[in-house]
């Protein structure tokens, strides 16, 4: 028995020659806390991004191995965060790995209650000639423009990708184009 409490956390914080009170160090550790590892030491390699959750667009490194997510972390060298992500930045994994994730165009037809799959050609086809559609139906010869094409961008499109989603908007004769990051 006493061998057995001898082995008891509390009891090695407890000791007079202990050194470590708070229990944050040796007196805290067990044979089996000794047999474990970071599951980031096995990774094939670490992938630096951007959290795509807000405009703040705090670093992050996704750990991958065997060509699947396995982690995902705050990045210590974003002089953003500084390695910190908050609760929804830390949940990113799930977007990728996550059971709800969806791997194929859905597309839901007018008044109808059910979701069909679709090809991605398809897909693309179908926004092309409705852009294609409502601008001609909705273009305004005396300003030169259309007021029913708008686009609001995602937080973490960076400089080059938000300077092309504007000259793409504004070739098309939009004048509604706004960028999350600035709302």
């Amino acid at each position: 028995m006493r061998k057995l409490l001898a082995r008891w956390p509390v009891i090695r914080q407890l000791r007079p020659q202990a050194t470590d009170r708070l229990g944050l160090g040796l007196s805290a550790r067990s044979p089996a806390t000794e047999r474990l590892a970071p599951r980031t030491n096995e990774v094939d390699r670490v992938v630096p991004s951007v959290c795509p959750y807000c405009a703040v667009g705090c670093g992050q490194r996704i750990f991958v191995k065997d060509g699947r997510v396995i982690q995902v972390e705050g990045d210590p060298g974003s002089p953003v965060s500084r390695g910190r992500l908050c609760p929804k930045g830390s949940a990113t994994k799930q977007l990728v790995t996550g059971p709800g994730r969806e791997y194929r165009v859905k597309y839901r037809r007018p008044h109808s209650t059910t979701w069909e799959c679709l090809p991605l050609d398809r897909a693309m086809d179908m926004i092309a000639d409705r852009v294609i559609t409502t601008r001609r139906e909705n273009w305004d010869d005396v300003n030169r423009r259309t007021m029913a094409i708008a686009s609001l961008g995602g937080a973490t499109l960076d400089n080059e990708e938000n300077y092309l989603m504007k000259k793409l908007y504004t070739a098309m004769g939009a004048i509604q184009i706004e960028n999350q990051a600035r709302i």
